[in-house]
């Protein structure tokens, strides 16, 4: 089993690399009351290592809400598939944002399921990416 302690210097490779955005919702952290952590993507319980290539940033509601899950149910199709990685996915191949920008669209299985399981478009979310909108600071400049 790996180690879940992630160094200072991983940590803050993981954050520049996401523009210190959630790489699933989007949050940004400048706008977050809440820290946002560098998150194993395959969790370690699962055999998942300690790596860049297997670390995410993932704001407080989505970490909580993904845990150790790594596949859940799309639900157009009812099938079980793989959570949406931002490693080796890219976000645009698998959601997109509706025409205000307050709510994230799965376009794909993986990003169906990703928004379902991880609750992308939960309230304070959606609230919070409407005001950003109509302030010009949301999508993020450095979105995928």
């Amino acid at each position: 089993m790996g180690s879940k302690y992630i160094s200072p210097a991983l940590r803050q490779e993981v954050h520049e690399r996401a523009g210190n955005c959630c790489e699933y919702c989007y949050a940004q952290l400048g706008f977050s009351p809440d820290p946002f952590n560098a998150e194993h993507i395959l969790p370690v319980s699962k055999g998942g290592k300690t790596v860049s290539d297997n670390l995410s940033l993932a704001c407080f509601g989505c970490n909580n809400a993904k845990g150790t899950a790594t596949t859940a149910v799309d639900p157009l199709t009812g099938q079980m598939v793989a959570l949406y990685h931002p490693r080796q996915q890219q976000w645009s191949d698998h959601f997109r944002w509706n025409s205000t920008c307050t709510n994230i669209i799965g376009i794909s299985p993986h990003g169906r399921a990703t928004v379902a399981c991880l609750k992308l478009n939960r309230s304070g979310l959606t609230n919070l990416r409407r005001i950003l909108y109509e302030a010009n600071a949301h999508p993020p400049v450095n979105q995928a």
